[in-house]
């Protein structure tokens, strides 16, 4: 088995066996790397190479994805104050992404970095002090959303 596959299969086994805390630090963890690698690709006037434009909407496509797919994770019903909260803030992320695609622009980009870097840290601290039961079984098969970059 080549290395490519071992880390594949380490990967797929870490989300599958991860709590729904870890698997949320997971998402926001992708979430910051796909947006630096975009930011790594804009120049100081928030240019890119013409070779870099699809790179670029790719990174910005799969933190569109992640943020969608923490937003129909939400549990609306049960949640409270904090869902709303964070759905209103995930809506928030979709647009400014939806804007960056478009206008290319670092200090967004940077803004939405410094904003998903905090909530990681909360996530990681809460998944880390409290006792959080496996995933469920929907959520361990949902092979939909590639976190990878």
């Amino acid at each position: 088995m080549g290395f490519n596959q071992a880390y594949s299969a380490y990967q797929k086994t870490n989300v599958t066996t991860a709590s729904q805390g870890k698997l949320v630090v997971l998402l926001y963890e992708a979430a910051v790397k796909n947006l630096k690698l975009a930011a790594g690709l804009l120049d100081s006037e928030d240019n890119l190479k013409p070779g870099d434009i699809e790179n670029f909407g790719k990174y910005i496509q799969k933190t569109q994805s992640i943020i969608n797919e923490l937003e129909v994770s939400l549990d609306m019903e049960n949640g409270g104050e904090i869902a709303k909260n964070l759905m209103s803030l995930y809506l928030y992320f979709n647009s400014e992404l939806t804007n960056i695609a478009i206008k290319h622009s670092g200090a967004k980009i940077s803004f939405l970095i410094e904003m998903m870097s905090e909530l990681l840290g909360a996530w990681k601290s809460a998944s880390e002090s409290t006792s959080n039961a496996p995933a469920s079984t929907s959520l361990q098969n949902h092979t939909a959303l590639n976190i990878q970059g």
